[in-house]
């Protein structure tokens, strides 16, 4: 019996995604284990394992189509000894049996005769009385370039139309004239955004990519949803760059070259273990108290941000979380994260110092209850030994989630965060 391929839920909070790119083709034999497509989700680019054995009998999207909802069929493959052009024409069944055969006798007197549905667009027929089998994207190409596919010849498995077919099709082509209704349907306009209409603005409509859909979602929840208070400490970071300089003395036969970042992410995490009323997670009725500090550590890649996890950072010595973060960060830019790497997470930091910001609010990424936002280094007048002086200093604000966190507790824990910054030992004790 032909198996059915599905789009493959890759993270428990994926809804759809990208069919980037097929590594088979129809014929191909694959067995369990076997690199069958990469698929792009809002976060990574993941490979997709074969979990059967069999032949590949019909590819249903082709690579390049977004928008694939889990669950759809993307493929057919054909079983050891099985039939695979039976395997391939599987696929179309259901879809050309959901339209009712017409009725071949009167209604009887007592019964009112049961009118047919009005067939779909993409459902139209061809002279000869069959469904138009055709590809996603190729029926999204023929929409936009006017082509009607009663008039395309399908070069794909069993008559398909695939992408090809459309694109070398003469826009505007006649329907057959067993099929009037389908040419008689215009095909909806595109609407202009809502912001450019009448305007006269000279613009680019660029469509948004899975992974800015996804901040967007999850930020403006984040903001309708949880009662942020913002929390804002002046830290001196003169002691941390004297020892951020020491190690990296010691730490350069190593090949490993420490970041304030690296340091900061160490001082986070030891600050929520010393203020636990701080690594919680608020849930509903209840509240997530966790026994150790995960951090989230925003990085900036194409077309957005991700936040890959340096587990248990307060465990750890600065230069493994060093070691750490420069391959989350290289595999992030790279989109080659497994969800497990930024997915979670107990509390977030985001530096923004590089850029010469000074100070910032940054919003909590639920579920997590707080972030930590690091403007830049920078000289200033600083008080110091009760005398003015010119000292390194950074602005760092945490962000609370206030159903978890209470005013006081978010305090201590930046009171601790800046006495780790301002007498650094305790980060290599």
């Amino acid at each position: 019996m032909p198996i059915a391929i599905k789009m493959p839920a890759l993270s428990p909070t994926m809804e759809e995604g990208t069919l980037s790119k097929w590594l088979v083709k129809v014929g191909d034999k694959v067995a369990a284990g076997d690199i069958m497509a990469e698929i792009e989700t809002d976060k990574a680019t993941m490979e997709f394992e074969a979990v059967d054995e069999g032949t590949i009998a019909a590819i249903s999207v082709e690579e390049g189509t977004e928008g694939v909802k889990v669950g759809t069929v993307i493929a057919m493959l054909a079983e050891e000894g099985e039939d695979v052009d039976a395997a391939a024409s599987a696929e179309a069944k259901p879809a050309a049996e959901a339209a009712p055969e017409p009725a071949k006798s009167e209604p009887k007197a007592d019964k009112a005769p049961t009118p047919a549905p009005a067939p779909a667009p993409a459902a139209a027929k061809a002279a000869t009385g069959d469904r138009i089998i055709a590809s996603p994207l190729a029926k999204r190409i023929a929409e936009q370039k006017g082509v009607d596919l009663a008039a395309v010849q399908g070069s794909g498995p069993n008559g398909r139309i695939v992408k090809a077919d459309v694109e070398g099709a003469k826009p505007g082509a006649a329907a057959t004239a067993s099929a009037p209704a389908a040419a008689a349907a215009p095909a909806p306009a595109p609407s202009a955004p809502a912001t450019a209409q009448g305007v006269g603005i000279p613009h680019e409509v660029e469509k948004l990519s899975g992974m800015r859909k996804t901040i967007a979602r999850r930020l403006t929840e984040s903001k309708q949803q949880i009662p942020h208070i913002y929390l804002t400490v002046d830290i001196r970071l003169d002691a941390l760059l004297k020892l951020r300089g020491e190690l990296n003395k010691a730490l350069e036969p190593q090949g490993v070259k420490l970041s304030v970042n690296d340091l900061l992410i160490k001082a986070l995490a030891k600050s929520l273990v010393a203020v636990p009323a701080c690594n919680v997670q608020f849930a509903g009725d209840t509240l997530l108290r966790f026994k150790r500090a995960d951090i989230s550590v925003a990085v900036s890649i194409p077309g957005g941000l991700i936040t890959p996890i340096v587990k248990d950072a307060g465990s750890k010595a600065v230069s493994a979380i060093s070691t750490e973060m420069t391959d989350l960060a290289t595999r992030a830019r790279e989109g080659k994260l497994a969800p497990e790497e930024y997915q979670g997470g107990t509390a977030s930091l985001s530096n923004m110092g590089m850029f010469g910001i000074k100070q910032f609010d940054a919003v909590i990424n639920p579920p997590q209850a707080m972030i930590m936002a690091i403007g830049s280094g920078e000289k200033r007048p600083y008080v110091v030994d009760d005398a003015l002086a010119v000292a390194t200093v950074m602005s760092a604000t945490g962000s609370f989630d206030h159903r978890a966190i209470d005013g006081a507790d978010g305090a201590q824990l930046m009171k601790a965060f800046k006495e780790l910054c301002e007498a650094p030992l305790g980060l290599v004790a």
